[in-house]
């Protein structure tokens, strides 16, 4: 067993702990809401006043002893990216069997994410780096955000510092996949956009900016990019080159339960 195992084990037991008052899809969809507005408050001044109001209604359904539960919880979800590095709230919502296939939630093994991260890592990306300073990667349909997390600890691994050299803009139509990501990419400082909507009808609900977001200055970083890309001249000198301009970031691919893994369709912003 690792350690990971062991503390996402501690937080089933504590959502368990609490069921017999509460519904265990909402208790847990609450939870995750309640910490992402925490951590969001915390940096993102935009929204603190509509999410802290957001916040007091949560808090106005349970009982004291449930709330004080919620940061036990958070705790252990620490603890355990701490040990281990990894989709923790996947594995939880798994545990927990909150699941629901019909409505097209299927998170990806973490294992099957560290393989595909591997097989983004090569020159393309060390030449974006090289010329752009980041990477950006686009992620259609997060989840947990457990691609994410894989080609973050990729690159770790190979000598790259993702907190300084990879950006994500991620969506994801369910809330509690948005503040799962949003917690795990948080803890992990991963700079990071997610968004509540819909990617195939380019829909945007919500937003959530990460720490490493705010505090990174990203905004800025990406602002700049995208105006010195728009005022680039093609290079004359090379019809080809012209005619196939350098990839700029990379987008994730995503397994679906019924078909092969496939390459996501929707351009990076």
């Amino acid at each position: 067993m690792t350690s990971a195992t062991a503390h996402i084990r501690a937080i089933c037991k504590l959502f368990d702990a609490c069921q017999y008052r509460h519904d265990r899809y909402t208790l847990f969809s609450d939870c995750m809401e309640m910490t992402a507005i925490s951590i969001s408050n915390s940096t993102d001044l935009r929204h603190r006043e509509t999410r802290e109001e957001r916040y007091m209604e949560i808090v106005g359904r349970y009982e004291r002893d449930v709330i004080d539960t919620f940061p036990r919880i958070f705790a252990e979800v620490v603890m355990a990216m701490t040990a281990e590095p990894c989709d923790v709230l996947g594995r939880v919502f798994g545990e927990l069997e909150l699941g629901n296939a019909a409505r097209g939630q299927f998170f990806t093994p973490y294992t099957v994410c560290q393989f595909m991260a591997q097989t983004m890592l090569g020159q393309d990306m060390e030449a974006i780096i090289a010329s752009e300073g980041f990477v950006t990667v686009s992620e259609p349909a997060c989840g947990a955000g457990a691609m994410v997390i894989a080609l973050a600890e990729a690159m770790r691994t190979s000598g790259v510092n993702y907190q300084q050299h990879l950006h994500v803009t991620a969506i994801d139509i369910d809330p509690r996949a948005v503040h799962m990501a949003y917690i795990q990419f948080s803890l992990l400082h991963i700079p990071a956009v997610i968004s509540l909507g819909n990617a195939l009808a380019f829909e945007t609900r919500e937003q959530w900016f990460t720490p490493a977001h705010i505090l990174g200055g990203w905004s800025l970083k990406l602002t700049e990019r995208a105006e010195r890309m728009a005022t680039q001249e093609p290079d004359q000198s090379d019809e080809c080159d012209e005619a196939t301009p350098a990839p700029q970031g990379i987008i994730l691919p995503y397994v679906s339960p019924s078909k092969p893994v496939q390459l996501s369709l929707f351009p990076n912003g």
